[in-house]
């Protein structure tokens, strides 16, 4: 598929890693499952299951109170909840070493039965509930306790080990995120600069090459509407029955789950355009998490993928590779040099049922062979800038060809206005060609126009760095962005119950310096 790149606006609409904290070195977590609705594009209300942090009838207001510990990152934490029922469920945030306790109770329709818990990746001990053939499960109305150390870090999947092929189904899942204990020390400079950090920490792992400064999260599952539909009928002839009579007895609820046909795809719970909207959205309730990343040219994104779901799922992304560091929290180090990754470079995640990826992701505009920045001085020379060319807002490269923090003289995070700019493309024009109106490539698509260039800032800047801007800073323009677009490669699985576009599509935002990227809108 060729690259979508798109010069446009952009609202402050941005995604993060918000999760739920269990304390410090013993982190417990209080997860409830019942059952709820989440809502697709298309107008439909899904009957689901999915765990939470309380019980039913139990307001929003009580159950931030009552959450484990609170909220994370913090900058997060003004706008985070964590519903009676989500999907996915809360994302776990533990520290390595951490001893690790989650208490489960079962506040599912009587008809469900019972249901657990599994953490693949760890050795989980389980006390009370009943046996079950994974682990021990809680019946309606019991709790079950399961306990584990955080072993390593990484990013890891959580869902039932009970009817899985129903219960995983109906939205019976979430993810693990478990931090390095100690960051590498290389790891503390960031290309963030003075703006807000929300990141969960500074390194993916305890190595020096795992360095990031924005980082994503990424659950990408399906839904067979009929399966749930199939699943709300019968709980409700089980319902019936017991109101008629407190004594009656359910039979297990039996859905016929092959031949498998899902009609919606989601990220994060959500279908496109759903996931563009902002994180924890009033109109989602029970779908908090939004995918739709953003960074700035010369930041490292860390990119950690989940399959939820039963089939797999190949995730495509363009503007650039991405750099494998782990899979299923092995991190893929050089048999020939333990300090150097060996993990491959991809453009594709499978995104393997039961499987995490983490990856570092970059964008520059290395290879467009034009400035992105639009830099047009009279009598000053296409590619690094000299002392004396009369380059008002030059280009200085660093070892690797861009202007950054190592260069000399050094760029700036957030206040240098071409930071991470590939200095080799410096100054060279754009490709300008008169538009071709028969030609949607090159005529209505595309007219020329510099995404990161000195154009007019609009009027209303409160959104915007207020660090002082060096010379031509103020004329760039914070509210344009380049967009490519990240979406599943599997075509129905861009649709949402087969109208194009929606489900698994999002768009990454290229945002240049002078945008502030703010992550809770």
């Amino acid at each position: 598929m060729i690259a979508i790149g798109v010069s446009l606006a952009v609202g402050n609409v941005r995604a993060a890693v918000p999760g739920i904290t269990g304390g410090t070195t013993t982190p417990a977590f209080n997860l409830v499952a019942s059952a709820g609705t989440t809502s697709q594009p298309d107008g439909a209300s899904i009957y689901t299951w999915g765990y939470g942090c309380g019980k039913a009838g139990t307001s929003v207001g009580q159950i931030a109170r009552a959450a484990p510990a609170g909220f994370t990152p913090a900058a997060l934490a003004a706008i985070s909840t964590c519903p009676v029922m989500q999907l996915p469920g809360p994302t776990l945030i533990v520290k390595e070493g951490d001893t690790v306790t989650v208490n489960l109770t079962n506040e599912l329709p009587v008809a469900a039965g019972n249901t657990s818990i599994i953490f693949p990746g760890f050795k989980v001990a389980a006390t009370q509930g009943v046996a079950g053939v994974l682990t021990r499960e809680a019946s309606r109305g019991q709790t079950v306790t399961y306990s584990f150390v955080a072993t390593k870090p990484g990013t890891y999947v959580y869902h039932s080990g009970t009817q899985a092929e129903l219960q995983i189904e109906m939205g019976l899942y979430g993810a693990l995120i478990v931090l390095p204990k100690t960051p590498p020390a290389a790891c503390q400079t960031s290309a963030l600069g003075s703006q807000t950090d929300y990141r969960l920490s500074t390194a993916a792992y305890n190595h020096p090459q795992s360095c990031y400064d924005r980082e994503y999260l990424f659950q990408l599952t399906e839904m067979d509407s009929n399966i749930h539909a199939a699943a709300l009928q019968q709980v409700k002839t089980c319902d019936a029955a017991i109101a008629a009579n407190a004594n009656a007895q359910c039979l297990p609820i039996a859905v016929q789950t092959e031949p498998y046909h899902p009609n919606y795809f989601l990220v994060n719970g959500r279908s496109m355009p759903d996931d563009m909207d902002a994180p924890f959205a009033p109109n989602y309730p029970s779908q908090p998490y939004n995918g739709n990343p953003h960074l700035h040219p010369g930041e490292t994104m860390l990119i950690r993928t989940v399959g939820q779901g039963r089939i797999q799922h190949p995730l495509h992304i363009h503007g650039n590779h991405a750099r494998v560091l782990a899979r299923d929290g092995n991190l893929l180090v050089s048999t020939v040099d333990q300090t150097s990754l060996a993990g491959p470079l991809i453009f594709t995640f499978p995104t393997v049922s039961g499987q995490t990826v983490d990856a570092l992701f970059q964008w520059t505009g290395k290879g467009l062979n034009w400035d992105v920045y639009g830099h047009t001085y009279a009598g000053a020379p296409a590619g690094p800038s000299t002392i004396g060319n009369g380059d008002p807002q030059p280009c200085y490269p660093d070892t690797t060809g861009y202007f950054t923090s190592s260069s000399n003289p050094a760029a700036i995070p957030a206040v240098t206005p071409n930071y991470g700019e590939w200095c080799a493309d410096h100054n060279k024009p754009i490709p300008v060609t008169p538009p071709d109106l028969n030609i949607v490539t090159d005529g209505l698509w595309y007219g020329g126009t510099p995404y990161l260039g000195l154009q007019t800032i609009p009027s209303g800047g409160a959104q915007f760095i207020s660090t002082p801007r060096p010379p031509g800073f103020a004329s760039q323009n914070p509210s344009a962005g380049y967009a490519y677009m990240w979406h599943s490669h599997d075509e129905r699985e861009i649709t949402t119950n087969d109208v194009f576009p929606g489900g698994m599509m999002m768009m990454l935002i290229v945002d240049p310096p002078a945008a502030k990227i703010d992550e809770t809108q």
